[in-house]
């Protein structure tokens, strides 16, 4: 079959060994970070229990093996799994067998992490969800070193960094001002979720600096995307961009595996040739000798998947062109055929939520607070942010939308009982417990203004962050009295 070998790509075989193993990384950060966090979050005793929330719908819409029973164990249980499946395909154990082998081992993860979102509310409700998801659906079907990579899944592959990109620059056209007049980056790298180590260097570069990050970022993002479906070496070029503009946003930032994902999937653009031209210790041909021709019956996989997909890519194709643009949406239970966005406008100030407790019986201005330390949360003001990133810090990021949305959130209120019981596994969560394991007799929230230091003010006072605090988002609560 003449026609069928324009299917085969064995000169993306490079590309290939990246993406399977890279998008198998990412589960298995990504399984890690719910195994260390999910139990004291969502757990049978977390913030917002799963059995109650399962108890609560009465249908729920989305697939998950926790439908019928959850219990702490059982999540345990699928998150080794995962790791341990991730684990494999990062090691090339499954793709040096059969087609078929790493195709049930990217469904596997795709469908255990996929019972893991979908139970995990607002914790889990972030865009690079559903971007791993899809993504580990479309990787399960590259095949494995016996067969060529196929080429329709490449290109399904570098659609989804498209939407990814084009989509987040749509979303930044059609929203806040400050992205058009190129203002963004004024704010941008001192109000984001989570800051990096860096953060506040790349804030303190001069203004024409950061009208020229914007501009690039618009070229990233609304012009380079179209080029991963040129002819090479183009498409490298554009992946290439891709790459280093992420890149750039993983130095300055923490965003979970988000511009991770972005640089692995941008690689489905970059050819054996290309790669072997930037750096020479990766081979010209890198495909194997037996991987000569495709099997029917993968063939008819591949094809099959290939239409599915692209029927799929409907509602995308139209939400992108809407002007009511939505981000980080998902058309169906799968999760399959998203679309994405990003900071459609930015937040011109900083306002943080901080968490004090004291063991006064008089919760007075005069009580001897003391703060809780959480680990990305910009909280002391002399302390250098870190850098977490692919690791996610759900607590912490959600920390961050409550002066945007509203402190008097169901979870916060229990984080605050569970800061009163000095719960264990909630006290794990956090960097520091200013009791030590004892229970406060009161606790509080404040909001306070954060900005970064000039380079005077730090070598004047050593602090990173300026404080101002601005009023009280929570009045002391404590425990019920005991009968």
């Amino acid at each position: 079959m003449e026609w069928a070998a324009w299917l085969d790509a064995p000169e993306y075989e490079f590309a290939r060994q990246v993406l399977q193993r890279g998008i198998a990384a990412l589960y298995f950060v990504a399984f890690l970070s719910s195994l260390n966090q999910f139990p004291a979050l969502l757990g049978e005793r977390g913030l917002l229990p799963v059995p109650d929330f399962l108890a609560g719908v009465s249908r729920l819409g989305r697939p998950t093996l926790f439908r019928w029973h959850y219990s702490d164990r059982l999540f345990r249980g699928v998150c080794w799994t995962g790791l341990a499946v991730s684990g494999t395909l990062i090691a090339g154990l499954p793709q040096a067998g059969p087609p078929w082998l790493p195709l049930l081992a990217f469904l596997a993860l795709w469908w255990l992490y996929m019972s893991i979102v979908n139970v995990g509310q607002t914790f889990y409700g972030f865009g690079w969800e559903m971007l791993l998801l899809e993504a580990g659906f479309i990787a399960a079907f590259l095949g494995s070193d016996q067969t060529p990579p196929p080429r329709t899944i490449l290109i399904m592959l570098a659609w989804l960094v498209f939407r990814l990109e084009f989509g987040a620059g749509m979303i930044k056209i059609r929203g806040g001002r400050e992205w058009r007049d190129l203002t963004a980056l004024y704010y941008h790298h001192e109000t984001q979720p989570m800051p990096g180590p860096l953060s506040r260097q790349a804030h303190l570069l001069p203004r024409r600096v950061h009208r020229m990050e914007v501009l690039g970022n618009h070229f990233a993002q609304l012009v380079v995307p179209f080029f991963l479906f040129a002819p090479q070496p183009l498409a490298s070029a554009a992946a290439g961009i891709i790459i280093f503009t992420q890149l750039w946003l993983v130095a300055t930032g923490n965003f979970a595996w988000l511009n991770w994902m972005a640089v692995v999937l941008a690689f489905a653009a970059i050819s054996d040739p290309v790669a072997h031209a930037l750096v020479p210790a990766i081979p010209a041909d890198w495909g194997p000798a037996g991987a000569a021709s495709t099997p029917l019956w993968w063939l008819v996989v591949i094809l099959a998947v290939t239409v599915l997909l692209v029927a799929l890519s409907y509602r995308p194709v139209e939400n992108l062109f809407s002007r009511h643009q939505l981000m980080n949406a998902s058309f169906n239970r799968w999760q399959l055929g998203n679309t994405y966005g990003a900071f459609g406008t930015v937040t011109k100030r900083r306002i943080e939520i901080v968490v004090e407790g004291t063991f006064a019986e008089d919760p007075d201005d005069d009580a001897g607070w003391r703060e809780y330390g959480f680990r990305g949360k910009p909280g002391d003001v002399r302390r250098l942010p870190r850098q977490w990133a692919p690791y996610h810090l759900r607590l912490d990021w959600l920390m961050w939308f409550l002066p945007l949305r509203t402190v008097h959130e169901e979870w916060f209120y229990a984080f605050l009982a569970r800061l009163l019981t000095a719960d264990r596994p909630t006290l794990r969560l956090l960097r520091l417990d200013p009791f030590d394991g004892g229970c406060p007799r009161w606790v509080r929230a404040r909001a306070c203004l954060y900005r970064f230091a000039t380079r005077a003010e730090f070598r004047e006072t050593g602090q990173r962050w300026i404080r101002t605090s601005l009023y009280m988002a929570i009045p002391p609560v404590s425990l019920p009295p005991e009968d």
